[in-house]
């Protein structure tokens, strides 16, 4: 996994400074599997009940979406390394 990436998703001074496909990148490494309708970027993972849904802001992450996904990955402790 692309620590960099992770690091900059669980640090909140970073939410509105993250590249969108940086994130499309750390949700596929967490196991995601991505499904594009229009703009919107949904992935969902096998045994887990929640879906991501992301939309691009320019080539940039929406800040609020940040958060909800660093949320995602403390609820379900994702990112260790029996996580990739």
């Amino acid at each position: 996994m692309n620590e960099k990436i992770f690091n900059a998703v669980m640090s909140v001074q970073q939410d509105n400074n993250i590249a969108f496909n940086d994130l499309r990148t750390l949700l596929s490494q967490l196991g995601f599997r991505e499904r594009i309708k229009g703009d919107h970027y949904i992935y969902n993972r096998a045994g887990f009940p929640e879906r991501i849904n992301i939309q691009p802001n320019g080539n940039m992450a929406k800040g609020y979406q940040i958060k909800q996904v660093r949320s995602l990955i403390i609820k379900y402790k994702m990112g260790g390394k029996s996580d990739v």
